[in-house]
């Protein structure tokens, strides 16, 4: 079985670097520091123009997913836009305050999509049972959901995404697991959960920062890229690439 790799990047040069190294799609964000924010549409130009497929990651801030009714709306406008500017999909997700899944708002979500991909994020490792996230977006229609399997990382989380990963048969949704994904884990990490995609960040080394950005915070720290050589190792220790479908 060929395991999709999507490799999430952040910057013009990080597209470049994910595609030399033979990412199967790319996951476009904005501030990785922060876990991933709505990129802008430039950069998701330069990301489609790479030719190889592109998922949208659509969040309006930082912080927790209750999102109140103004930031819905940009949400759905973002997906929105993303998808014309030829984005194969977007990745999105919304709790209820209680934290369970926000089905009314994920709906819209999938419907702003219309025929492009939707992936339910990492809002799903906060459920209580992220197994359930996978019957709910099946429902929903989205075609995906990205999670650790509840855990801080994905290597703590095997016995979970395995559940996911099963359950995910039935309802017609791809698992992808994600976070703490290095070549050195990577293959363990599919063998022992069955996932057919898997997500990573692939940064090399982390530049020292400049002293005066994070005084004036700018920075918070060192910031790393990401790093073709990582993305190769990944792409060698899965096996063969997957057709960009």
């Amino acid at each position: 079985m060929s395991v999709l790799l999507e490799v999430c990047v952040d910057t013009a040069a990080g597209i470049v670097e994910a595609v030399a190294g033979g990412a199967d799609r790319l996951e476009l964000c904005a501030a990785l520091e922060l876990g991933g924010l709505t990129p802008s549409s430039a950069l998701i130009d330069r990301a489609v123009a790479s030719g190889c497929p592109v998922h949208v990651l659509i969040r309006p801030r930082a912080g927790d997913f209750v999102l109140d009714e103004a930031e819905a709306a940009l949400v759905r406008a973002d997906i929105a836009a993303a998808l014309a500017r030829g984005a194969a999909g977007v990745v999105v997700g919304a709790l209820r305050p209680d934290g369970g899944l926000d089905r009314e708002r994920l709906a819209r979500f999938r419907d702003a999509a219309r025929d492009g991909a939707a992936v339910l994020h990492r809002a799903a490792d906060l459920l209580p049972d992220p197994v359930a996230a996978v019957a709910v977006a099946g429902a929903l229609g989205f075609d995906g959901v990205l999670s650790s399997g509840g855990a801080p990382v994905a290597s703590q989380g095997t016995a979970t995404l395995a559940r996911m990963s099963a359950e995910a048969e039935g309802a017609r949704v791809t698992v992808i697991a994600g976070a703490g994904v290095r070549p050195d884990n990577v293959a363990a990490l599919v063998r022992n959960t069955g996932v057919a995609a898997v997500h990573a960040s692939c940064m090399g080394e982390a530049a020292a920062p400049d002293e005066r950005l994070c005084r004036f915070r700018f920075a918070a720290g060192p910031r790393r890229v990401t790093d073709r050589r990582v993305v190769a190792a990944m792409r060698a220790a899965l096996g063969g690439g997957t057709d960009h479908g």
